[in-house]
């Protein structure tokens, strides 16, 4: 790229992206969350483990949930069992194995206030320990019941977005597109999208990171019922103006996607983001169309799997590049 294009480019950038120029790496990761990673506190400090425990996937979460219960009782087994099992009623003797296993399942019993009343702990340790280990239980039951309250209840848009972004023909010209679709039954309304781009320069003999508004063709719809592709028209007003393939593929560049949109069913705005690296953009491509109407006409279907299909085609050669 020629000199003027690069000084033209340093005019245009923006100061409002939360990034400064010496941020490096991938701003944005696929899931949404900003790649940033805090120093200077301790670990405590540095997480809230109630996002965390929100942000789980529902796999890891449940799993999570069952190997603490299955160590905590463990824990507390091994404590009867140091105590001594002659301190619980009801133990079976037989041998070391099915005295801890009597002793797992009492502290299980214990822990989750059932009481089955076949095991008892006799004098004061025994019965310490167990009271301390019911109040424990209740309260681990109390969180873990606000957390799967937090993770059922908490308004997400539910989003997917293709895996890649597209230089793509329009309106005699280029555009860069991506697309979006709702994927559950939930129904948003106030649809809006922001789009940014960092791309990094070369200024005074270093490499810095400079951040520009890209407007979009529709940056607004009323109903996100089906999907949704954002084009970006690649005009003298677009800092990717006069960019070949090669610019795309050798020059760092980050599109940044912030859609925010209004959930009827909670009653509250959602929003949802991520981003596309250098390597996810494909150039002289078109995504093929996603939705169709039903056999019977009187339905229209959205097929999710084809969010990331597209063609290969030709792009309009501009007068600077003939």
């Amino acid at each position: 790229m020629a000199n003027g294009f690069r000084k033209k480019i340093l005019q245009k950038s923006t100061e409002n992206s939360g990034f400064g120029d010496r941020a490096s790496g991938r701003f944005i990761k696929k899931d949404g969350l900003p790649n940033v990673e805090r120093k200077g506190v301790s670990m405590l400090n540095r997480f809230s483990w109630y996002h965390t425990m929100l942000e789980l996937s529902t796999f890891r979460f449940l799993s999570y949930l069952v190997v603490a219960y299955i160590l905590v009782n463990l824990v507390f087994a091994l404590v009867y069992y140091l105590i001594g099992v002659e301190h619980l009623t009801g133990i079976d003797k037989r041998d070391a194995i099915n005295e801890f296993i009597d002793v797992f399942f009492f502290s299980s019993q214990t822990f989750t206030t059932v009481g089955y009343g076949r095991i008892a702990p006799v004098g004061f340790m025994a019965s310490l320990v167990a009271t301390f280990e019911a109040f424990l239980g209740l309260l681990t039951f109390a969180i873990a019941t606000g957390l799967f309250y937090g993770r059922f209840s908490r308004p997400r848009a539910y989003l997917t977005f293709s895996d890649i972004a597209l230089v793509a023909p329009f309106h005699n010209a280029s555009a860069l597109m991506f697309r979006l679709a709702p994927y559950k039954n939930n129904t948003l309304t106030n649809a809006d999208v922001i789009v940014s781009a960092a791309i990094e320069v070369h200024e005074n003999g270093n490499h810095k990171s400079k951040f520009y508004s890209l407007k979009t063709h529709l940056s607004h719809i009323n109903t996100l019922a089906l999907n949704w592709t954002i084009v970006h028209a690649i005009d003298e007003d677009s800092p990717f103006y006069g960019f070949t393939e090669q610019d795309f593929k050798n020059t760092d560049i980050e599109i940044i996607i912030h859609v925010r949109a209004f959930d009827e069913v909670f009653s509250n705005t959602v929003v949802q983001r991520t981003s596309y690296v250098s390597d996810e953009i494909i150039y002289g491509a078109v995504f093929t169309p996603m939705y169709y109407p039903s056999k019977d006409k009187r339905s229209t279907i959205l097929n999710l799997e084809k969010i990331n299909e597209y063609t290969k085609a030709e792009l309009p050669v501009l007068k600077e590049e003939k």
